[in-house]
């Protein structure tokens, strides 16, 4: 894990960044900005339980990539779920926790990955245990009112200009912070690629 001292507020932003792109790095960009963070940590996961392995490309590769992609130094890429044979967000977060008390964490999710959440693994636990800062995405910018965990979890929704409280609040709290969206997105560049 990334060295952080207590006090800091960091952005957990984790995906497969399968592979990563100037989209990622304007989601990062816009949570180190709206919710001051001191750090953001580019989580790449060994894999998506969601998702098929098939066409995952190496991790060292997706570290390497990233790291290109993300070039503000407080954004820190990292792997260490791998390490630590994580699969499960609720794990990864957990761990977290553990290892970096006096640290005041974010959750980063794009808001494509919001529409979905109901689907991850023990997705209220997440919700429990840091607050979320849900990023504008392309096609997904009413998830915040469908979504079933937005529904779910309605009465803990903090309003936008209240995104640099986040990291001070108790979970369960989250916002959606509106801004410039990429249309990019990796599936549309795998798909590219083979062509």
């Amino acid at each position: 894990m990334p060295y952080v001292e207590k006090g800091m507020q960091v952005g957990l932003f984790g995906g497969s960044f399968n592979p990563p792109h100037a989209g990622h790095r304007l989601v990062a960009e816009i949570a180190l900005m709206r919710l001051r963070l001191d750090q953001l940590w580019w989580m790449v996961t060994p894999g998506n339980p969601l998702k098929s392995t098939r066409e995952l490309a190496p991790l060292a590769e997706r570290i390497r990539l990233s790291e290109t992609v993300a070039e503000d130094p407080r954004i820190k890429v990292t792997a260490f779920e791998a390490a630590h044979r994580i699969r499960y967000t609720a794990d990864t977060l957990a761990l977290v926790r553990a290892k970096n008390p006096g640290v005041e964490f974010v959750w980063i999710m794009g808001a494509d990955s919001l529409r979905d959440f109901h689907r991850w693994q023990r997705w209220r636990e997440i919700m429990m245990t840091f607050p979320i800062a849900v990023i504008d995405r392309p096609g997904s910018t009413l998830s915040f009112l469908s979504s079933r965990a937005a529904k779910t979890f309605d009465y803990a929704r903090v309003d936008e200009r209240d995104a640099p409280l986040l990291a001070h609040m108790r979970a369960p709290a989250w916002t959606f912070i509106h801004g410039p969206r990429s249309s990019l997105s990796s599936t549309a560049l795998r798909l590219a690629e083979k062509r």
